[in-house]
């Protein structure tokens, strides 16, 4: 009886203050907008870099690194697809800033972990 008792309490204390578990509910929708908003932020950063008049390279090392520091820490960064997301760059590059010559293996370093 006492065993009983005791079990019932112990469920009763372990269903009342157990915490729920969520799954991460994320839609494409979410992880595209999460994509450009990527996108935009490199481009950005390396085209205001370049119009400072920072060479090609030293502007690219400095998105690169402004872009991994800004987004380093978010729960999405498992879910990207790095090719989508270097095509997607390079395109905002051609049409935001005219840099038509930009080699996509320079994206190598872009990684978010």
């Amino acid at each position: 009886m006492i065993k009983r008792i005791f079990t019932i309490f112990t469920l009763t204390l372990h269903l009342l203050f157990s915490n729920p578990v969520y799954s991460l509910n994320t839609s494409f929708k979410n992880l595209e907008k999460y994509t450009n908003k990527i996108s935009n932020k490199f481009t950005r950063t390396y085209c205001n870099t370049v119009k400072f008049g920072i060479s090609h390279e030293g502007a690219l090392q400095f998105a690169i690194g402004e872009t991994n520091k800004e987004f380093r820490n978010n729960k999405l960064n498992k879910l990207i697809d790095y090719s989508l997301l270097k095509n997607s760059i390079v395109n905002d590059l051609e049409n935001n800033c005219e840099v038509y010559d930009f080699d996509i293996s320079n994206l190598e370093n872009l990684k978010f972990n």
